[in-house]
């Protein structure tokens, strides 16, 4: 079973993802997700969250997420780093698909739901952690985390090429991926989804690849 992950994230948002689309794998008990200009285990971390931030219609009609997380360990300083940016508007209970990034086939490879909404990243004022960041003072600290829990592996793996497919289609004669952020806000690695984005992508499971 795969461990807990914590998610970190930047300065004055109200909650917690880099976005070339891409891959990660499951984890087990508690993923623990992280996010800052780096990103532990299967940590996710966001650098500009200002601009969601701002955008009240992301905090009032979003109830899912899409977090990005290399399949591979990235080493930095001798520490494993992997996934970066992230966001800090999840609530607990909120469902999250875990994909694949940075690698040769991204995609959506399982699901996991939000534990612990976003609380102070602890590793940042230390100077001995791969986290720590000079700038961010204790009395207003830059970054958080989030915790996530693994649920399930997806019944298959739903690759970005099948879902710019869909978002092509969409985007033309209308349907629901047609405003979805893994291709208009690409850069982030902790993208909002709405209701209907993710019970579309996720009916997909049931239908054979286009």
């Amino acid at each position: 079973m795969p461990p807990k992950k914590t998610t970190r994230s930047s300065a004055k948002s109200n909650k917690h993802t880099d976005a070339d689309a891409q891959h990660n794998k499951e984890s087990d008990d508690a993923a623990q997700l992280k996010s800052g200009k780096r990103k532990r285990s299967a940590a996710v971390k966001k650098n500009d969250v200002e601009k969601n931030k701002n955008d009240d219609t992301c905090k009032a009609s979003y109830s899912h997420w899409l977090m990005k997380s290399e399949p591979e360990s990235r080493i930095e300083n001798g520490v494993d780093v992997k996934a970066r940016n992230f966001m800090r508007d999840m609530k607990v209970g909120q469902q999250a698909f875990f994909y694949h990034s940075n690698c040769k086939e991204p995609g959506i490879a399982g699901l996991m739901k939000i534990v612990k909404e976003a609380y102070v990243d602890h590793t940042q004022f230390d100077k001995k952690d791969a986290h720590y960041d000079p700038s961010s003072k204790a009395d207003n600290p830059k970054w958080s985390m989030v915790d996530v829990q693994f649920e399930r592996v997806a019944k298959r793996f739903i690759s970005l090429a099948e879902l710019k497919k869909y978002h092509l289609q969409h985007k033309a004669k209308g349907g629901p991926l047609k405003d979805m952020a893994l291709f208009t806000r690409a850069r982030l690695s902790v993208q909002p989804l709405t209701a209907e984005e993710f019970d579309f992508v996720l009916s997909l499971e049931n239908e054979d690849p286009i």
